[in-house]
């Protein structure tokens, strides 16, 4: 059972007090500091520390979340929408003057930038835009500009239109996709699925010459399926 360290986890990750969280649970702080060494709480007093981190009993007592690394513990404590990336952010966007979505144009150069300024208002506000009717308008759309020859047959400076992807589960195997990470910020690529399994994804370029690569399922920010070439 690993109750007693995950309590002691719980509190320390969210950067509470012994007395903070004892109060918080309407306990002593003598006994909440019994209970992170090796005293057992009272059901009630579990049932409370569940409600309070929201994390179920089953993780609190049989799983060891200090020993898990970053992503099993973001999936467990956040009932998996660390894995479908809702949680991240609430994607920053455009409107027109009725409300309806545009979408923004990401350059070369801009995408320079887009890691740092992807989720500021501002930085989204600036970016040009505009609008097509024919596309579906329950989708979130974004042009990118592509760098480099990577993804031949489509070419070097070419305007690709993609669509939003708040699910990453939906990654679909050997399909095109522009994947906002950590390290490489802004990279379009054939992605591979191995979300579940490995904790990230497998991406290829469409020219032969570059090697596929891993990124951390973690380390990634935002996903776009590419949808068409604008010519």
């Amino acid at each position: 059972m690993h109750l007693h360290s995950n309590l002691k986890f719980l509190r320390k990750k969210k950067s509470l007090t012994q007395e903070t969280l004892a109060q918080a649970l309407g306990i002593s702080r003598s006994k909440l500091a019994g209970y992170e060494l090796n005293i057992n709480p009272p059901l009630e007093t579990i049932l409370s520390i569940s409600d309070y981190f929201g994390v179920s009993i089953d993780v609190l007592l049989r799983k060891d979340l200090e020993n898990m690394s970053e992503y099993k513990q973001r999936q467990l404590l956040e009932t998996d929408q660390f894995l479908h990336g809702r949680n991240l952010r609430i994607l920053t966007t455009t409107v027109d003057a009725e409300g309806r979505e545009l979408i923004e144009v990401v350059s070369q150069r801009a995408k320079a930038s887009y890691l740092a300024g992807f989720s500021d208002p501002d930085f989204i506000e600036e970016l040009p835009r505009f609008s097509l009717p024919f596309l579906p308008k329950d989708k979130k759309h974004r042009v990118f500009q592509v760098d480099g020859d990577s993804m031949l047959p489509i070419p070097d400076a070419a305007w690709i239109i993609c669509e939003y992807v708040d699910d990453w589960t939906a990654v679909k195997d050997g399909e095109k996709y522009v994947v906002v990470t950590e390290q490489d910020g802004v990279t379009f690529k054939i992605a591979y699925n191995q979300i579940k399994d490995k904790e990230r994804l497998l991406l290829c370029s469409g020219n032969p010459i570059y090697k596929p690569f891993y990124v951390s399922i973690a380390d990634v920010r935002e996903i776009w399926r590419y949808r068409l070439m604008m010519v």
